[in-house]
Protein backbone atom coordinates (compact mmCIF):
# COMPACT_ATOMS: atom_id res chain seq x y z
CA UNK A 1 0.00 0.00 0.00
CA UNK A 2 1.33 3.48 -1.21
CA UNK A 3 0.23 7.08 -0.09
CA UNK A 4 1.61 9.29 -1.94
CA UNK A 5 1.20 13.20 -1.95
CA UNK A 6 2.82 16.25 -3.56
CA UNK A 7 2.27 19.97 -3.93
CA UNK A 8 2.97 21.14 -0.78
CA UNK A 9 5.32 24.48 -0.64
CA UNK A 10 5.85 27.80 0.44
CA UNK A 11 3.03 30.44 -0.75
CA UNK A 12 2.43 34.13 0.78
CA UNK A 13 -0.80 34.95 2.67
CA UNK A 14 -4.12 34.90 0.40
CA UNK A 15 -2.19 32.11 -2.02
CA UNK A 16 -3.15 29.25 -3.32
CA UNK A 17 -1.96 25.74 -3.52
CA UNK A 18 -3.46 22.29 -4.79
CA UNK A 19 -2.26 19.32 -2.90
CA UNK A 20 -2.38 15.94 -4.84
CA UNK A 21 -2.34 12.02 -3.22
CA UNK A 22 -1.52 9.18 -5.66
CA UNK A 23 -2.75 5.65 -4.64
CA UNK A 24 -1.82 2.56 -5.14
CA UNK A 25 -1.90 -0.99 -3.31
CA UNK A 26 -5.91 -1.41 -2.80
CA UNK A 27 -8.82 -0.69 -3.76
CA UNK A 28 -8.92 3.10 -3.83
CA UNK A 29 -12.63 3.33 -4.72
CA UNK A 30 -13.74 1.33 -1.54
CA UNK A 31 -12.17 3.62 0.51
CA UNK A 32 -13.61 7.14 1.51
CA UNK A 33 -10.19 9.94 1.84
CA UNK A 34 -8.93 11.85 3.98
CA UNK A 35 -6.73 14.92 4.06
CA UNK A 36 -5.18 15.37 7.79
CA UNK A 37 -2.67 18.18 8.82
CA UNK A 38 -0.55 18.55 11.26
CA UNK A 39 1.12 21.76 12.89
CA UNK A 40 4.58 22.17 14.54
CA UNK A 41 4.13 20.94 18.16
CA UNK A 42 0.32 19.92 17.77
CA UNK A 43 -1.52 16.46 17.10
CA UNK A 44 -3.25 15.57 13.98
CA UNK A 45 -6.11 17.96 12.99
CA UNK A 46 -8.55 16.16 10.35
CA UNK A 47 -9.12 19.02 7.93
CA UNK A 48 -11.72 17.33 5.17
CA UNK A 49 -13.31 13.76 3.81
CA UNK A 50 -14.77 12.60 0.53
CA UNK A 51 -16.96 9.22 0.50
CA UNK A 52 -16.09 6.53 -1.90
CA UNK A 53 -18.12 7.93 -4.24
CA UNK A 54 -17.16 11.60 -4.36
CA UNK A 55 -21.09 12.24 -3.61
CA UNK A 56 -20.08 13.22 0.44
CA UNK A 57 -18.12 15.86 1.93
CA UNK A 58 -17.28 17.40 4.93
CA UNK A 59 -14.68 20.15 6.03
CA UNK A 60 -13.46 21.32 9.01
CA UNK A 61 -14.93 24.53 9.77
CA UNK A 62 -12.24 27.11 9.57
CA UNK A 63 -11.34 25.70 6.08
CA UNK A 64 -14.79 25.80 4.74
CA UNK A 65 -15.44 28.14 1.81
CA UNK A 66 -11.69 27.88 1.10
CA UNK A 67 -10.77 24.30 0.64
CA UNK A 68 -12.35 21.90 -1.66
CA UNK A 69 -11.44 18.35 -1.87
CA UNK A 70 -12.23 15.71 -5.30
CA UNK A 71 -11.18 12.46 -5.97
CA UNK A 72 -10.84 10.40 -9.61
CA UNK A 73 -11.34 7.01 -8.98
CA UNK A 74 -10.13 6.00 -12.25
CA UNK A 75 -6.41 8.08 -11.76
CA UNK A 76 -6.91 6.30 -7.64
CA UNK A 77 -6.18 10.02 -6.71
CA UNK A 78 -7.32 13.36 -4.53
CA UNK A 79 -7.00 16.13 -4.26
CA UNK A 80 -6.89 19.30 -2.06
CA UNK A 81 -7.21 22.54 -3.93
CA UNK A 82 -6.57 24.96 -1.10
CA UNK A 83 -7.53 28.70 -1.40
CA UNK A 84 -6.93 32.21 0.50
CA UNK A 85 -4.21 30.58 2.90
CA UNK A 86 -3.45 31.76 6.31
CA UNK A 87 -0.79 31.79 8.31
CA UNK A 88 -2.51 29.34 10.50
CA UNK A 89 -2.77 26.36 7.99
CA UNK A 90 0.49 26.01 8.03
CA UNK A 91 1.25 22.27 8.41
CA UNK A 92 2.08 18.91 7.04
CA UNK A 93 -0.64 17.44 5.19
CA UNK A 94 -0.90 13.96 4.80
CA UNK A 95 -3.76 11.70 2.80
CA UNK A 96 -5.07 8.77 4.65
CA UNK A 97 -7.58 6.28 3.70
CA UNK A 98 -10.36 4.22 5.61
CA UNK A 99 -12.25 1.37 4.19
CA UNK A 100 -15.92 2.03 3.34
CA UNK A 101 -16.54 5.39 5.54
CA UNK A 102 -14.70 8.77 5.89
CA UNK A 103 -14.23 9.77 10.13
CA UNK A 104 -13.14 12.90 11.24
CA UNK A 105 -10.77 10.71 13.61
CA UNK A 106 -7.08 10.63 12.30
CA UNK A 107 -7.28 7.45 14.74
CA UNK A 108 -9.49 5.53 12.73
CA UNK A 109 -7.76 5.59 9.36
CA UNK A 110 -5.98 2.76 7.61
CA UNK A 111 -3.33 3.81 5.69
CA UNK A 112 -1.23 7.14 5.57
CA UNK A 113 0.79 8.99 3.00
CA UNK A 114 4.22 10.18 4.23
CA UNK A 115 3.15 13.82 4.19
CA UNK A 116 3.79 17.66 2.37
CA UNK A 117 4.78 20.30 3.70
CA UNK A 118 2.48 23.34 3.51
CA UNK A 119 4.19 27.01 5.05
CA UNK A 120 2.13 29.82 4.50
CA UNK A 121 4.20 33.14 5.40
CA UNK A 122 4.58 36.55 4.54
Amino acid sequence: VQLVESGGGMVQPGGSLRLSCVASGFTFSNYAMSWVRQAPGKGPEWVSHINTGGDSIHYLNSVKGRFTISRDNAKNTVHLQMNSLKPEDTAVYYCAAKYYRGSVDPGEYDYWGQGTQVTVSS
